[in-house]
């Protein structure tokens, strides 16, 4: 029974994967249910952790002072190439950690208190100078420098802190209800399973529905750079982890983004052509989350 449980385990997120991309066409249709799977996954995580357990040390700075000079290298790299290109490209590695990547992180066996802390350190930090540095980078702004402030933050710190407040509320109130999620973890690879069938089935519908034959060396070019700082970042994350000895922390604390605000950041102060970078970046860290969890489970 649990070797069958495991191979179940073990075929999931590639049918998931698969469905996502057959069927994207209704996957319009249940993006709204994304922000409430990632909520409960992290609730379900948040549970196995403790107030104190959030603690912003060496890790962390050094994660995020990577991740900004890397931002600020692959604009100026690929600036030549077009600056369509660059600012695309440039928003995958520059937006902040994915709200889920502490989920990620726990069922690969890395710390998930150190990836929440950079997690919350870096959405905070790319919150207020984003508006500032988008203005710079960007084609155009459609709002004000604390217009932005206060949307890229109604974006984010809610889903970001909610999960961690109804947890430590559990604790308190609720012991036993706290203690048996906090030992249900296996939940989250179900609940991650089905948001990746939506996440990747959106990622296709955007990039199908946007297509532009005038712009498709652009759309290429956009799509190959994605690739690249996604491998890079992942890469990148785990070479400081590993100083740490947190390899898995800091691959998913610099490879995995939250796309969902790239896209609409560059829709928001860029060439809409330039989103299809973090779209692209959708399918890429979520393949590469899909190959390391098989790869864990089957370790």
């Amino acid at each position: 029974m649990h070797t069958k449980l495991q191979s179940l385990k073990s075929g999931m997120l590639p049918i998931a994967l698969i469905c996502g991309a057959v069927f994207y066409k209704w996957m319009g249709y249940l993006t709204f249910l994304s922000p409430y799977l990632i909520f409960a996954m992290l609730f379900i995580t948040y549970c196995k952790l403790e107030l104190k357990d959030f603690r912003i040390g060496r890790f962390q700075w050094i994660l995020l002072a990577v991740q900004m000079l890397l931002s600020a290298a692959t604009y100026c790299i690929l600036l030549p190439a077009g600056h369509v290109v660059a600012e695309g490209v440039f928003i995958c590695v520059f937006v902040p950690t994915a709200t889920a990547a502490p989920v990620i992180t726990g069922m690969l066996g890395g710390s998930i208190s150190k990836v929440a802390t950079y997690s919350l350190l870096c959405n905070i930090v790319v919150s207020i100078i984003g508006p500032g540095v988008l203005a710079a980078v960007g084609d155009h702004a459609e709002y004000t420098f604390f217009e932005s402030l206060t949307l890229i933050m109604a974006k984010v710190l809610p889903l970001l802190l909610l999960p961690i407040v109804c947890a430590l509320v559990l604790t308190r109130f609720a012991p036993k209800l706290h203690k048996k999620l906090a030992n249900s973890q296996s939940l989250s690879f179900y609940l991650w399973a089905v948001a990746l069938v939506i996440i990747v089935g959106s990622c296709v519908s955007f990039v199908i529905n946007n297509w532009s034959p005038e712009e498709s060396f652009d759309m290429i070019m956009l799509t190959l750079g994605a690739l690249c700082v996604c491998l890079l970042q992942f890469k990148a994350g785990r070479v400081v982890g590993r100083r740490f000895g947190e390899s898995v922390s800091g691959g998913q604390g610099l490879g995995q983004k939250n796309t969902v605000l790239a896209v609409w950041l560059a829709l928001a102060y860029m060439n809409p052509v330039a989103s299809v970078a973090p779209a692209a970046y959708i399918a890429f860290q979520n393949i590469i989350n899909s190959w390391q969890l098989i790869r864990h489970k089957n370790s």
